[in-house]
């Protein structure tokens, strides 16, 4: 065979072979964007849930008086105070409430406040749905509903869903029931307060707090006792350590008993209810050479009288 034989069949080769793979490649990226193309549409679009709906309804098991609207009051996720401003429609249905309760001795509303295990409570309250019923309760007072007839409670959700906007719609439930007589109920709880007075704790130099779980209970525990005992108050008085100037404690001291008056007022608890004093570095409880005992200097005392 010569040589320019050989070398034609060289060539004819090569252009074979790279036919072959220039085919197989390109084939084989015709089917993988097929595939891929396949694969998004058979991609099903993520399923919406509707937002769950409450809507205003009261009814008097024990009486023929009932109440029903669309609207309700609604709350964003992990807020306490409710939206604003209410819908005439509902503030229509809150005028016939009151006219009912208050035309009657022996009634009284439970108001139910729901929440979810995911939203954070910012309130001084066990949990949001205490919070969120507390608020309706002061909103209703306003319109006339008579505050000590008016008990909160709360029940935790897991299905309640919100809406895009993160906005549950009237996560609450009411009820009208007999009055019950609870003032002895309410004595205990006034003698147990005055015994064990609260105590929230401040770092040097600050004014702010943060609440654990068994100081939002003892909190509820007094706007209850000052929401169902007519002319019953509370004192908030501010203390600091030896720290620097004794005036100066005593301005800080206030301004602890100011802060921690003005964290109650902005969770439901009355401003004329509330007394703040400062007593400054002037009561210590603790060795004020130590640390240790500094810590517990700085405070506030929540307490009835």
């Amino acid at each position: 065979m010569s040589k320019r034989l050989m070398y034609l069949l060289g060539i004819l080769l090569t252009i074979s072979i790279g036919t072959y793979f220039s085919w197989k490649l390109c084939c084989s990226h015709d089917l993988d964007e097929e595939k891929q193309t396949q694969d998004e549409v058979n991609i099903e679009p993520k399923a919406y849930k509707n937002p769950t709906l409450y809507p205003f309804s009261i009814k008097d098991d024990s009486g023929n008086f009932s109440l029903n609207a669309t609207d309700n009051f609604n709350f964003e996720s992990s807020k306490y105070n409710f939206l604003s401003p209410v819908s005439s429609s509902l503030d229509m249905e809150i005028r016939k409430l009151k006219d009912y309760l208050t035309s009657t001795n022996n009634k009284s509303l439970s108001i139910t406040g729901f929440y979810t295990p995911d939203e954070q409570n910012t309130s001084v309250y066990p949990n949001l749905g205490v919070a969120r019923a507390i608020s309706v309760k002061n909103y209703l007072n306003s319109k006339g509903v008579p505050s000590k007839i008016i008990d909160t409670y709360s029940e935790e959700k897991i299905n309640m869903i919100a809406d895009s906007l993160k906005v549950y719609y009237g996560p609450l439930a009411f009820s009208i029931s007999e009055l019950k007589d609870d003032s002895e109920e309410l004595s205990k709880l006034g003698e147990f307060i005055k015994a064990h007075p609260l105590v929230l704790y401040f770092k040097t130099g600050q004014s702010n707090i943060s609440l654990n779980s068994e100081e939002r209970q003892e909190l509820a525990d007094i706007a209850k006792y000052l929401d169902k005992v007519e002319g019953s108050s509370c004192i908030i008085t501010g203390h600091t350590d030896n720290t620097g100037d004794a005036t100066v404690n005593l301005g800080l001291g206030q301004k602890r008993a100011d802060f921690t008056k003005q964290y109650l007022v902005n969770n439901g608890i009355p401003s004329d209810k509330i007394t703040a004093i400062s007593k400054g570095q002037t009561e210590p409880i603790a060795d004020n050479t130590t640390e240790e005992g500094k810590s517990k200097n700085r405070r506030t005392v929540i307490t009835i009288k």
